[in-house]
């Protein structure tokens, strides 16, 4: 069984940043060939995602309210995925979760919440003054 455990959410005035950190772990886990991705939730919406990077070549790809404030990395020699959040804006304002699926070729997808199998149960990250 793989699980997620993210963390690094909170409060934080509009303009200002945050870094979310998501923990996988599984026996025998191996994130060097896992997909992962960020997707997030606001209130009253569906899930969305926001970034994801590819396990094969490290390839990224983010959502166009994003793109240029947000960036994904990872280090899988800690079976961890980082999200840093720049330049929030209240619209940012969700519970954000990380999400992963084997797939050591190929592009990573964030059409839907289908492209990825393994889900943490969120941060929230709220933006307001």
């Amino acid at each position: 069984q793989v699980q997620l455990v993210e963390s690094g959410g909170g409060l934080v005035q509009p303009g200002g940043s945050l870094r979310l950190s998501c923990v996988v772990s599984g026996f025998g886990f191996n994130l060097e060939y896992y997909a992962v991705g960020w997707f997030r939730q606001a209130p009253g919406k569906e899930r969305e995602g926001v970034t994801c990077m590819s396990a094969s070549d490290g390839s990224t790809f983010y959502s166009e309210p994003v793109e240029g404030r947000f960036t994904i990395s990872r280090d899988n020699a800690k079976n961890t995925v980082y999200l840093q959040l720049n330049n929030l804006e209240p619209e940012d304002t969700a519970v954000y979760f990380c999400a992963t699926v084997f797939r050591p070729v190929g592009p990573c997808r964030i059409q839907s919440t289908t492209d990825f199998e393994f889900w943490g149960r969120g941060t929230q990250v709220t933006v307001s003054s």
